[in-house]
């Protein structure tokens, strides 16, 4: 299935990040995982969201401070 990443901005825009081919297992363990690492920045998963009418799974991001 193919997942939209989607990053939320601070002024509550949203950036997409990118769009790309998961497997199975990559959709399954969103049940057990918070973070993502995207090209070497982690973000926070705030939401998904199954659009079925493009057959794709969005997901809502937001970035981990990096101090």
């Amino acid at each position: 299935m193919s997942v939209i990443l989607y990053e939320k901005m601070q002024d509550g825009e949203l950036n997409r990040i990118e769009e790309r081919p998961w497997s199975a297992a990559m959709i399954a363990a969103l049940e057990h995982v918070n973070y993502l690492v995207v090209a070497g920045r982690e973000f926070e998963t705030v939401e998904g969201r199954l659009n079925l009418d493009e057959g794709k799974l969005e997901l809502l991001l937001v970035p981990m401070r990096t101090e």
